[in-house]
């Protein structure tokens, strides 16, 4: 990828060159770098604040309440993780998080939870089986490791802060104008996911 980009930054400078609109590029990377700095901000307020939510939010316990609410949608997708182990609640805690937009917040527990199912995919082969087809080979993602993936991708999400953030940085009138289409996207999104997941598991 550093390649790639690498060759693309030098085949533009090259041909800006050539048709006398380098002074054009040089503009443009500055202004880009100058929008980059204060988006950089923006977003770092944005995320501040309900990063800081999210850990009053835990502190005060709500973060565990829901974590235990959302039992059965976890036995629905994760059936072959035990009952009690961690990656149950770093996956929850992911999946609050990027229910209310936080992606960024939503990241050390997405770490944690694949750090965790890797731990767990360990011991099965330690013990010589997993709980259908045997374990995965080391280095190989598990079926749960992929679930997760993909779930945390399709991300259904009630409060796009990051667009949201983008949109208000880039002089849009009505930036939380997107939250209703967001919904409905990744409410289709995390649809299919899950139609996908399961048939997965299956086969």
């Amino acid at each position: 990828m550093n390649y790639l980009w690498a060759f693309m930054i030098l085949i533009g400078v090259i041909f800006a060159a050539f048709n006398g609109n380098l002074p054009i590029v040089t503009d443009a990377a500055l202004n880009s770098a100058k929008e980059a700095v204060t988006l950089c901000i923006t977003m770092m307020g944005v995320m501040s604040f309900w990063v800081g939510l999210m850990k009053i939010a835990e502190k005060t316990g709500m973060i565990a309440g829901l974590t235990e609410k959302m039992k059965p949608v976890l036995r629905f997708f994760f059936p072959d993780i035990p009952a009690g182990h961690p990656a149950n609640d770093y996956i929850a805690t992911n999946m609050i998080a990027n229910i209310f937009g936080l992606g960024w917040a939503a990241t050390p527990a997405g770490l944690a939870a694949m750090e965790s199912l890797e731990e767990l995919e360990e011991s099965r082969r330690q013990m010589g089986s997993s709980s259908k087809k045997g374990a995965v080979p080391r280095g190989t993602a598990s079926t749960e490791m992929c679930t997760f993936l993909i779930i945390n991708i399709s991300s259904l999400q009630l409060i796009p802060v990051n667009v949201i953030a983008y949109r208000s940085q880039y002089g849009s009138v009505n930036p939380t104008e997107i939250v209703g289409p967001a919904i409905v996207a990744t409410v289709i999104s995390t649809l299919a996911a899950s139609v996908f997941c399961k048939i997965i598991q299956k086969s």
